[in-house]
């Protein structure tokens, strides 16, 4: 993980040479599920990945769900969706705010190894078809999760749709609020049934 960090951060030379300033501040990172704990530190223009050290306190805790995090990454990062998971952050509001913006610039230049390994010309258009057929791949995928979505939902009624499931929320909130007065009612008979006697 380490070793991916660093290359990616070697991508974006401009959030590598923001790094320094941040040099030796620590942040624990606590996924549940799967229960990983680990702790990323600043040392110059690059991270640091090993187990978090239980004597000394993190700068910053990060607490969160694979998903939620997964969601917070540029890439991956929709605006318009609602948060998946929860995402806990304890610590250094400040540090929080400057790891934040350095995400928001992260710009890698995902030309660079292609160019590297296959020249300038071939490089680029390597690059590029790669980028585009990530792009067909992510749009697949995203039509794929409707598709299966909507026929676990709708066809083979293996799961309820949501409407479905607030619609059942809704009657027995119902039920349970006319229980709760016909208790109340049944009540109120009884004493006054009690005082005639």
């Amino acid at each position: 993980m380490e070793a991916a960090l660093n290359r990616a951060l070697a991508l974006d030379p401009d959030t590598r040479a923001a790094l320094p300033a941040l040099d030796g501040r620590r942040i624990a990172l606590h996924l549940a599920p799967p229960p990983l704990a680990l702790e990323i530190r600043v040392d110059g223009e690059s991270l640091r990945v090993g187990p978090p050290d239980a004597a000394q306190a993190p700068d910053l805790g990060v607490r969160a769900s694979l998903g939620a995090l997964l969601r917070q990454l540029p890439p991956l990062r929709d605006a318009a969706a609602p948060p998946v998971g929860q995402l806990r952050i304890e610590g250094d509001a400040e540090l929080a705010r400057r790891l934040q913006i350095l995400a928001q610039r992260f710009d890698p230049d995902w030309q660079r190894p292609f160019v590297a390994v296959f020249g300038e010309v071939l490089g680029v258009q390597v690059a590029k078809a790669v980028a585009a057929a990530l792009r067909q791949a992510q749009g697949a995928g995203r039509q794929f999760a409707q598709m299966a979505a909507e026929y676990v939902t709708e066809e083979s009624r293996d799961v309820v749709a949501r409407a479905e499931l607030d619609a059942f929320h809704d009657d027995v909130d119902a039920l349970r609020d006319d229980v709760e007065r016909l208790a109340a009612k049944l009540a109120r008979l009884r004493r006054a049934r009690g005082l005639d006697a």
